[in-house]
């Protein structure tokens, strides 16, 4: 089928399929797994993000594309494909992956764990009759009380099955008519840990087999022909007519109740499961065979996570102690932290976390400022962030001290929905103004201002970031920060504030790139300069998906622009193609940390500009959500970026290379190795 090519698209076979591009980025991820020079339990923690990576690609980009098949949607991607073309590529492209996920734990790393940790996961076999009775003992003291056995019979319909949840459909026989039934029961793993420790210290044992070694008690009478271990994943993804909503906080809690009974998108069942169960479960489920994946081994591998908890130093990461950025350490002979005003007034500040203490830096700012007598008011976006941490309590202490709190808070950030409405009611509690944005638009910009009298005047003092304002997640995600009182930036963040929060309908700004307003026009701009003087780009995002972004890059390398891209996930632009893309080479960095930064810089004749932001190139960020890209207009901070996206682009470690069929070849170190992450954390020492 081929369809006509939009203006400002280029043909479809020059795009790559943004669903294998993602299959891909995990695959990178499944080899941290498998490479023998990582740490034996950062390798099994890599084989647990795996997994939860692969359940959140079916409850969100599996159920959307489902769903436009049963909706009968005939729109083509950028390269071409129907629905059902993509949901066949999916399945061809998972299926091998997932075998090797599992030959990765059962053949690889299971036997290492029991060889360098001392941990052996048991199977029945293994079993001795005093561990059986040890088993038994912790039956009937922590798990019969809470199962629930559910008959599947006329009397009885198929259960309903929550997603990502355990389950054993267990096969039971009347011993007097020798008739077989169905029965369900769930695994409390929500409840009580996956794994069972037994009484010597280093066995561990399923909490599924618990159940399964003593069925007897749960169907009493009856005689227990089989267990067997499933999975269901159901669509998670939330539809809200905003437009119709009276209360977005209502409308948004009301479809969080309506996500735990999703249509299901995958069954996973375990390999010594008969045909015969797997077709009931199939039928109840009304699911297609592709949906179904035999799983040759443990399911729901993301509880490996469990055993980062054994106190075996020697077998992870060398732990990371976040030193506080120069400019902001303490002052040597009271220990107390400098002004942060006063400090930002000398020089703007780029943290860079998690080689720059988040604790130390921003939340020391919005601390300062919320303890500060000549702070009037705290203006702030937030996306993702715990309930319980300091960032949420410094807007209410800023409240308590009398001053102007406004927090947007995005109640769509996905799989957050119900922590940003606990922490949102709890600050409206307290006397914050909380707004939930602009309908139709997410609210994924990453912005702080602080306005405080100084003298006569008052000054507007601003952060702006690539990354959430979440301390948690600030220790493992790579994120800049630009913590400035530029007049300029400082005035064009309190234009989109009014943007978001009341009836502005502002059009331009005069530095900040805003989506859905202006950036995507000025990023083509910019790149459109570069192709008048055969010029160069470098950038560093998430993901590049968006098409006309993609196509202008073709036409600039076309142009004669030498284009570096450093792209941790999706990529749909092939790089290396004569005559499209040849001065075009992608990378994408996988290590340690997350990869979450974003890093724009156009050469300019010489006159670099350096841009950094919360958007990635994609459609959503450029189009559909509201986001905020700065300038960086201190020369030394351009510089300093400059040489961080040189160090990446060297990196023969942690970076795969992007050939034009969409195949990601691993970097080897010829001699010396050269890890980003290492080096910036060496560095971060030296400092």
């Amino acid at each position: 089928m081929s369809t006509p090519i939009q203006p400002g698209f280029a043909p479809p076979e020059d795009y790559l399929n943004r669903e294998v591009s993602w299959i891909r980025f995990n695959a990178r991820v499944l080899q941290e797994a498998l490479d023998e020079r990582n740490p034996l339990l950062e390798r099994l923690k890599f084989l647990a993000i795996f997994e939860t990576n692969l359940d959140e690609f079916f409850m969100v980009r599996v159920a959307v594309i489902r769903r436009q098949l049963a909706t009968g949607v005939s729109a083509l991607t950028p390269d071409g494909l129907t629905p059902t073309q993509q949901l066949l590529l999916i399945r061809e492209h998972l299926q091998p992956l997932v075998i090797q996920h599992h030959d990765c734990f059962n053949q690889v790393l299971r036997p290492l764990l029991q060889e360098k940790a001392g941990v052996i996961l048991a199977r029945d076999e293994d079993l001795t009759p005093a561990q059986g009775e040890e088993l038994a003992t912790y039956f009937h003291d922590q798990l019969y009380p809470v199962l629930t056995p559910l008959a599947i019979d006329p009397g009885h319909p198929f259960p309903y099955i929550s997603g990502l949840s355990l389950s054993l459909m267990v096969i039971v026989e009347d011993p007097e008519t020798q008739e077989q039934q169905f029965a369900r029961v769930k695994v409390p793993t929500g409840l009580l840990p996956r794994f069972v420790p037994l009484a010597d210290g280093t066995t561990y044992v399923t909490l599924e087999q618990v159940i399964a070694h003593n069925l007897g008690s749960l169907f009493v009478g009856m005689t227990i022909k089989g267990a067997y271990v499933f999975r269901v994943t159901r669509d998670a993804d939330i539809e809200i007519q905003e437009d119709e909503a009276d209360d977005l906080l209502s409308a948004i809690e009301q479809e969080l109740r309506k996500r735990r009974f999703g249509s299901v998108v995958r069954l996973e069942v375990s390999a010594d499961t008969p045909d015969w169960v797997v077709e009931f479960l199939q039928e109840q489920l009304e699911l297609e065979p592709e949906q179904i994946y035999v799983i040759p081994g443990l399911l729901n591998l993301g509880d490996l996570m469990y055993f980062l908890r054994l106190d075996r130093p020697d077998l992870k990461d060398p732990p990371w102690m976040i030193p506080t950025h120069p400019r902001l350490r303490p002052a040597q002979l009271n220990g107390e932290s400098p002004d942060v005003f006063a400090v930002i007034r000398e020089k703007d500040i780029l943290v860079h976390h998690p080689y720059d203490s988040f604790n130390t830096s921003v939340l020391t700012f919005m601390q300062q400022a919320a303890r500060d007598p000549h702070v009037l008011s705290i203006k702030q976006t937030l996306y993702r962030t715990s309930g319980d941490s300091e960032v949420v309590q410094a807007l209410i202490d800023a409240v308590e001290r009398g001053k102007q709190v406004a927090v947007v808070v995005e109640l769509k950030a996905r799989f957050d929905e119900e922590n940003n409405i606990w922490w949102a009611k709890r600050l409206e509690q307290a006397g914050v103004h909380v707004t939930y944005g602009i309908p139709g638009l997410k609210i994924h910009s990453k912005i702080l201002a602080v306005v405080r009298r100084e003298g006569q005047h008052l000054r507007r003092y601003v952060h702006i970031g690539t990354g959430n304002y979440n301390p948690k997640t600030a220790k493992l995600y790579t994120d800049l920060g630009l913590l400035t009182c530029d007049p300029i930036l400082a005035a064009d963040v309190s234009d989109v504030f009014n943007y978001l929060t009341g009836y502005s309908r502002q059009k331009a700004f005069r530095a900040l790139l805003v989506s859905p307003m202006t950036m995507r026009s000025q990023m083509t701009a910019l790149i459109e300069r570069e192709m008048r003087s055969s010029g160069r780009i470098i950038a560093k995002m998430n993901s590049l998906v968006d098409p006309q972004i993609i196509a202008k890059l073709y036409e600039a390398s076309r142009a004669g622009v030498e284009i570096d891209l450093i792209v941790r996930g999706m990529c749909c632009l092939r790089p290396g193609i004569p005559g499209l893309s040849e001065r075009i080479r992608v990378i994408s960095i996988v290590g340690r940390f997350l990869e979450h930064s974003r890093i724009f810089y156009f050469a300019n004749q010489g006159q670099p500009e350096v841009y950094v932001g919360s958007a990635d190139w994609m459609t959503r960020n450029l189009d559909k959500r509201v986001e905020v890209v700065a300038p960086i207009r201190d020369p030394d901070l351009r510089q300093e970026l400059k040489q961080l996206l040189e160090l990446m682009l060297a990196d023969n470690r942690q970076a795969w290379e992007l050939d034009g069929e969409g195949i990601y070849h691993q970097r080897r170190p010829n001699g010396e190795e050269r890890s980003t992450q290492v080096m910036l954390m060496e560095q971060a020492r030296r400092r």
